[in-house]
């Protein structure tokens, strides 16, 4: 693999979790002021951005499990410590946001 090819898929793995993070994050605002339907709206797009992610992540890791020699980057260290987090972020403010609706 061409290191400007890996680069741009880990970078596009960042870019889409980081959109997912921040709509995540959103959805719990509005969940906090009542907003219901905008927050389950923000929920929906997060997953997305976030499959888009996976999509990016999933295809480095059948490369190598074919075989292909990756080498190790900092960068995509970056971008799948990324994509853990958002994963568990989005876990736990869905949950917030049941009891956001428990609450009211």
């Amino acid at each position: 693999m061409v290191k400007e090819e890996y680069y741009t898929v880990a970078f596009n793995i960042i870019s889409n979790v980081g959109t997912a993070k921040s709509l995540v994050i959103e959805a719990l605002y509005a969940a906090k002021e009542g907003e219901f339907q905008l927050a389950e709206g923000k929920l929906e797009e997060s997953k997305q951005f976030f499959r888009e992610g996976h999509r990016a992540h999933s295809s480095l890791v059948k490369r190598e499990a074919n075989g292909e020699q990756l080498d190790f980057s900092l960068i995509l260290m970056h971008a799948e410590d990324q994509l853990m987090s958002v994963e568990t972020i989005s876990l736990l403010v869905t949950e917030m946001i049941e009891l956001y609706k428990r609450s009211k």
